[in-house]
């Protein structure tokens, strides 16, 4: 695997690894550190209605193990292609209740489509690809 792939994979194991215990609170820089998002970024999900964060007695922001999840599926669609305007509505859904839950499935069902298809896409071009360097001489490792 290339650099990339390896450090993608590699962000979203210590994610996985670095939720917080139920109860526990974290800083914005606690909470970039985990995730692996900046802080802008953060502070940005939360100005464009993406995150609701709670506030301590100085102000600063409290991001609770729930935010913590809100945060990795929400970083985890955005990598998978999902547009800002569609987190936004599937967050808009979700803050509406649990009617909602037919139309947020048809949404990650449709996505999970486009995101399967496009992986075939890539698939077939990485073929294409690895058919031109095997032609030049070189070697594919699978």
């Amino acid at each position: 695997m290339t650099a990339s792939v390896d450090d993608a994979l590699d962000r979203l194991r210590r994610q996985d690894a670095a939720a917080p215990e139920p109860g526990a609170t974290l800083t914005i820089a606690e909470m970039a550190e985990r995730t692996g998002l900046t802080a802008h970024t953060l502070r940005y999900y939360e100005r464009i209605g993406l995150l609701e964060i709670a506030r301590d007695a100085a102000g600063h922001r409290v991001y609770s193990a729930d935010d913590f999840g809100r945060v990795v599926f929400l970083n985890r669609l955005r990598t998978a292609g999902m547009p800002i305007r569609e987190l936004q509505r599937y967050v808009a859904l979700v803050a509406a209740g649990t009617q909602t839950e037919p139309e947020r499935l048809r949404m990650l069902l449709e996505h999970r489509d486009a995101v399967r298809a496009q992986l075939h896409e890539l698939t077939f071009a990485l073929e294409t690809i690895e058919f031109k360097i095997a032609a030049y001489g070189g070697a594919c490792a699978p």
